[in-house]
């Protein structure tokens, strides 16, 4: 089936949204590995991939990284392989006065396994690229977020085009939208006869890039235009943790150049993911979530402004708090451990952290009315 007909075929569309957070990411990957054993057995097909089932994967940073290459067809296991065998060659410390004037690690690793894994040639029109694939990633240059995609019917995707997006090397793409600053040098991509600087999309209100992807498979500029409704359209979100005690402890004073720089990522990244969980929230029939705050709770069969509801909505993700692990049953794991978007060192924590999640909060019945 070619990308054309995908987008075009009938029946309910199913798109996957994925959170940056760094090495966290390892959390995401889980719970992916748990929704493919769900797929897997409910179709009788033990080689059956994300890819076959999901018809738009969309990432930020390190989403940006899973969602590609679950668009190109990678099971959940080949993506596990690739973070724990590349997660601390991605985060190769840069010098010392590198580390206090510019960036905490240096960018060469990373981009030699993009290119290695997805192909120094491939493009983010290949035909290798088996759905739908957006990844956001904000232009410096523009001062603008730029969620860009392999739509074809999209503005900027006519091949006709001297700045045509789908000409662009699908790894450099992919490395501008992890380009984190602070802790990563910025990506300079050349589009067309302009070059524009890029840094980590997380660093816009699409960290979580779930209602952006809604908004393009269903707003008219886009040129999808897939329908609405509880039972036309799935957008299952995935995240990398949250921290919202990280702080608890912080004085005034503490506040310093040196702090804002290395937290200011992390706070914009929250307050991102949060707001665009919410509004697939109150706009989507949430069937799983964890409570957002103390006041809307979870939303699970609460009404919004849109009534029915315009899709159905999974959530999963982890509160990396002492008393979010404890709910998981991770009493020997500490919070510090695994709240840093750099922590390559607890890997494997990360991991129990998505296993726990597959186990305490994923359920066949969150996708029994979806073929």
């Amino acid at each position: 089936m070619t990308l054309n007909e995908r987008i075009a075929r009938p029946g309910p569309k199913k798109i996957l949204a994925l959170d940056g957070g760094g090495i966290r990411g390892m959390i995401s990957v889980e719970v992916l590995a748990g929704i493919e054993k769900i797929l897997r057995d409910k179709h009788e097909n033990d080689k059956l991939v994300l890819a076959d089932w999901f018809d738009f994967f969309a990432g930020t940073s390190t989403g940006a990284i899973i969602a590609t290459c679950l668009a190109l067809g990678m099971s959940s296991d080949e993506i596990r392989q690739f973070y724990l065998s590349s997660g601390e060659d991605m985060f190769d410390k840069a010098s010392i006065f590198s580390r206090y004037t510019q960036n905490k690690y240096e960018d060469h690793k990373l981009a030699g396994k993009l290119r290695e894994v997805f192909g120094a040639e491939t493009t983010l029109g290949s035909n290798k690229l088996k759905t739908l694939l957006m990844m956001v990633m904000r232009n410096v240059s523009t001062d603008s977020p730029w969620p860009v995609s392999n739509n074809p019917g999209a503005k900027y995707n006519r091949l006709d085009r001297n700045d045509c997006n789908l000409k662009l090397p699908l790894w450099q793409l992919v490395r501008a939208s992890t380009a984190a600053p602070v802790y990563f040098p910025p990506e300079v991509v050349k589009i067309g006869s302009h070059e524009f600087v890029f840094v980590d999309g997380g660093i816009t209100t699409y960290n979580n890039p779930s209602f952006q992807s809604f908004l393009m498979a269903t707003a008219e500029p886009y040129n999808l235009n897939w329908p609405a409704g509880e039972d036309k359209l799935l957008i299952v979100s995935i995240g990398t943790g949250t921290s919202p005690e990280a702080n608890k402890d912080l004085k005034p004073d503490e506040m310093n150049i040196i702090y804002n720089a290395s937290s200011i990522p992390s706070a914009l990244m929250y307050a991102a993911l949060n707001e665009q969980d919410f509004l697939c929230r109150t706009f989507g029939n949430c069937l799983a979530g964890d409570p957002l705050d103390r006041e809307v709770g979870d939303m699970i069969g609460r009404k919004g402004p849109a009534m029915p509801k315009l899709f159905t909505y999974l959530r999963y993700n982890a509160e990396l708090t002492r008393q979010g692990l404890d709910a998981l049953g991770l009493t020997d794991i500490e919070p510090e451990d695994v709240q840093k978007l750099d922590s390559t060192d607890h890997i494997k924590e990360l991991q129990r952290v998505g296993r726990a999640v597959v186990e305490k909060k994923l359920r066949r019945e969150h996708f029994a009315a979806f073929k």
